[in-house]
């Protein structure tokens, strides 16, 4: 008895596997295209809205104007040219029926005035050469075409021009045939009036469009400014209020809410630490009083001491807390700014270089900016001997670069330098009061105003700290 082995199918694992894969980078692919479209789509919401109205309504009229050349011209041009070569046709047929030339004259009345072709018999001359074909013309392609199917002799067409008339000449037996037709008898010469129409109507519902569409854009765009503004410390825009669609006036309200939480709680915080301050400064007052009272020098002195360290703490809490955040923004002038540095570094003895590219008046929260730049410079005199600072203001934006030639802060600790209360034995300390507030002040206002700090290793040994914020 014989067997028969029957080899199965692939493993259903395998198959799944294999799909997985495709189906995988399938994904794969899509996705770089879109990152690639991305990469190449304008940013701003107006323009993108422009393309969202307009690329559809390019695509539309291209299918259509495709679909209308395709048929409806092509099927109308070759009707018509199929007319026209019949007329031909039975005119070459009367002229081969009634060979004497005094039928001719008959003949080339009727086919003037019953088919409107203008006829001639020349003698049997060669045709001409063929002219060279033009790019595009569906008259000469279909017209030769027919003519090759219902006369099939040898011919010889000029479509050529922007001429009204056509001319045909067919090679007979003993002469030439010329025939003269009016274009629009074989081609459909009106499509311009549809392409016209279809693009008179597109440029009319853009005109109404695109104003519309910046109506509504407008208060997107103004929203935009105003949670930029509030980020950076400034007031509102005094014309700032919700408009447009629902969901922009809802999410307008709801800017101009949360701005007004943030602004309440920041009030009710400095309202408690200022009366959390005041209290503590009742307190310190009476310890002065009682030192007064108290006989030992020594001890007098040392809770002297002890009692302006607590009260510089004091204040170095409470503005830090208070991030100087009610503070309006206005004018600074950076020139001016830097004379009182150099003052300064005469008073302590220090070398400073100060450089400033640019327009010297800048817009930000002026106490805040001196507290930022006294935090920074400040540590820049205290623990180094040159300093030099260089500004460049433009295009919206204030870089300033600060360089010493100190001790510096290690890598790993440059970002930790930044926190509230970290202080730096080994490397310096980062305020007067010791508190280790003064860079996380300086940090938190440059932050305010939208900008940031960072520090880098200076090429003059020390450290560099970088301050940029929009200006």
């Amino acid at each position: 008895m014989a067997t028969t082995e029957l080899q199965g199918g692939p493993e259903p694992d395998g198959i799944i596997a294999r799909v997985s894969r495709a189906a995988g980078a399938m994904r794969g692919a899509w996705r770089r295209f879109w990152r690639l479209v991305s990469l190449y789509m304008p940013k701003r919401l107006y323009a993108r809205s422009l393309i969202i109205i307009i690329a559809p309504m390019i695509l539309l009229q291209s299918v259509i104007a495709f679909v209308f050349m395709e048929r409806h011209w092509q099927t109308v041009t070759q009707r018509l040219s199929q007319a026209v070569t019949r007329d031909i046709a039975a005119v070459i047929d009367l002229v081969e029926t009634y060979p004497n030339d005094a039928d001719y004259a008959k003949i080339i009345r009727i086919a003037q005035d019953r088919m409107q072709l203008k006829v001639d018999l020349l003698p049997a001359d060669p045709l001409p050469p063929p002219g060279p074909k033009p790019f595009f013309s569906i008259l000469d392609q279909i017209l030769s075409t027919e003519i090759t199917r219902q006369i099939n002799r040898p011919f010889w067409i000029d479509t050529v021009g922007n001429s009204n008339i056509v001319e045909v000449r067919i090679q007979l037996e003993d002469k030439v045939l010329r025939v003269f037709v009016r274009r629009n008898q074989a081609y459909a010469s009106n499509t311009h009036i549809f392409l016209i129409w279809m693009v008179g109507t597109s440029l009319v519902l853009l005109t109404i469009a695109i104003p519309f569409l910046r109506n509504q854009i407008r208060p997107i765009l103004a929203l935009a400014a105003a949670a930029e503004s509030f980020g950076k410390g400034r007031p509102m825009p005094p014309d700032f209020r919700p408009r447009g669609a629902e969901e922009v006036r809802r999410a307008g309200f709801a800017f101009i809410q949360m701005r007004e939480r943030i602004e309440r709680q920041i009030e009710q915080r400095t309202a408690m630490l200022t009366g959390v301050s005041h209290d503590l400064r009742t307190i310190l007052t009476r310890f002065k009083l009682q030192l007064a009272l108290t006989r030992s020098k020594a001890d007098i002195e040392a809770l002297g001491k002890d009692i302006d360290d607590m009260q510089s703490m004091l204040e170095g809490y409470l503005a830090f807390a208070r991030g100087d955040a009610a503070e309006d923004a206005g004018h600074f002038d950076l020139e001016a700014y830097f004379q009182k540095l150099g003052e300064e570094a005469k008073l302590r003895k220090r070398k400073l270089t100060t450089s400033l590219s640019g327009n010297p008046d800048i817009q930000v929260r002026p106490n805040a900016f001196a507290r930022l730049m006294a935090n920074i410079v400040g540590n820049a005199f205290r623990y180094s001997q040159s300093i030099e600072i260089a500004a460049k203001h433009g295009h919206g934006s204030l870089t300033i670069v600060i360089d010493d030639d100190g001790p510096g802060i290690a890598v790993e600790k440059r970002e930790e330098v930044f926190k509230p209360f970290v202080r730096l034995d080994e490397a310096r300390n980062l305020d007067a009061s010791g508190t280790g507030l003064g860079l996380p002040i300086a940090r938190d206002i440059a932050r305010s105003h939208g900008g940031d700090i960072t520090l880098e290793e200076s090429p003059l040994g020390g450290l560099r700290a970088i301050i940029k914020v929009p200006a």
